[in-house]
């Protein structure tokens, strides 16, 4: 499929049609992203596709040009999705087996000049955040995860120590919700739901 295909097949999705409830208009990839966990099991990912979303990634802001972030790469079948998916708890295993790709972020914990870098993760969290919405903007879909065994990933991986795990992202081929059954359906279909501007907003709310 075309970008332009796979784009109108993922507003087409009933679950991604659910539109967030904003107070003003905001892009549409941000209206309209969720975190699915039904994963189509046989769709796989092609190369461009994984490398256009780790380049997003790659460019994201971070202090100083720091770019503490690193990746390991897995799609499904190959030996690094096999190492990230043995990371991960019971109730991500379950759905996240289906996904093309595993990606495993971690972060590294100090700077050039040596000194601790204390805000790895927030730098971390822009690069994961450019990834999900070129993701979802091609078409596919994202979850992000921390339920995973951050020592299990550190050793199967052979994450050298001033690399620390930070999440997991599953990236795929959304599948009919009615493929999950229990929590995971009930989850896939909730409402998406975020607390107003007005509780968040502690000063400066426009008016």
């Amino acid at each position: 499929h075309s970008d332009i295909d796979m784009r109108e097949l993922y507003r087409g999705n009933k679950v991604h049609n659910m539109k967030a409830e904003t107070s003003v208009p905001v892009h549409e990839i941000i209206a309209t992203r969720r975190s699915p966990r039904s994963f189509n099991e046989t769709a796989t990912i092609n190369n461009e596709d994984l490398t256009a979303i780790l380049e997003a990634a790659r460019w994201a802001a971070s202090a100083f040009n720091g770019q503490p972030w690193r990746f390991f790469v897995g799609k499904r079948g190959d030996e690094v999705f096999t190492q990230i998916l043995s990371s991960l708890g019971d109730f991500n295993k379950s759905w996240a087996k289906n996904a093309s790709s595993l990606i495993l972020v971690a972060g590294k914990t100090t700077k050039g000049d040596g000194s601790i870098h204390a805000d790895y993760q927030f730098d971390c969290g822009l690069a994961v955040a450019q990834l999900v919405i070129e993701t979802h903007h091609r078409g596919l879909i994202a979850h992000q995860m921390t339920g995973f065994d951050k020592a299990v990933a550190q050793e199967v991986l052979s994450i050298t120590p001033e690399l620390l795990p930070v999440v997991v992202i599953a990236i795929g081929t959304q599948d009919a919700p009615e493929k999950l059954a229990g929590p995971l359906l009930e989850r896939e279909m909730a409402k998406r739901e975020r607390l107003p501007l007005s509780e968040l907003v502690i000063k400066g709310l426009p008016n």
